[in-house]
């Protein structure tokens, strides 16, 4: 094997093995402004995108101990790898999909360490994000809290009625 092969081979592996997560998928008619967009848009999420060709990502992926079926890959082949939060790499692979369905087709990916299909990938991308996930959370401890001072509210303004009236009626009846 070539010098230069060697070494793209080595950075393919090494990108496979630093990963939390990636996302196979097929390319074509990427225009250059567009494919600089979306670059961008994943490098702000912490991820990036690798063109590969099916040998090199094959022999990679096989040092790395994954396994990839040769026979789902389709066309030009592009290797998107997530860093810090796989789901929002994967929400932003997924909406430049659905905005341009022509030009790129997701194959599958690997999660966790474990090989998803297309659609399994699409539902992770409909997963909701890190920080919704966190407002939920503490919007299900908080609701408790808060019933819990409403109805003590509730109840103390209700006493408070009740002497007021109270003190009403012996005040109109002196």
């Amino acid at each position: 094997m070539r010098a230069e092969k060697t070494l793209l081979l080595d950075e393919i592996r090494e990108k496979i093995d630093g990963a939390k997560a990636l996302v196979l998928a097929s390319y074509a008619k990427l225009e250059p402004n567009l494919a600089a967009e979306f670059r961008t848009a994943l490098r702000k999420q912490g991820g990036g995108v690798e063109v590969v060709k099916k040998r090199i990502l094959v022999k990679a992926a096989k040092e790395s101990g994954v396994t990839l079926d040769v026979n789902t890959l389709d066309g030009h082949i592009a290797l998107f790898y997530a860093g810090e939060d796989p789901v929002a790499t994967t929400k932003t692979i997924f909406n430049f999909t659905k905005d341009n369905e022509d030009l790129l087709k997701i194959l599958g990916g690997r999660f966790e360490g474990q090989m998803c299909s297309a659609a399994d990938v699409v539902q992770i991308a409909k997963l909701p994000s890190k920080d919704e996930m966190r407002a939920q959370f503490l919007g299900l401890l908080e609701a408790p809290m808060s019933q819990t001072l409403a109805t003590m509210d509730a109840l103390l303004t209700c006493v408070l009625h009740c002497l007021a009236n109270k003190s009403e009626q012996t005040g109109a009846s002196a």
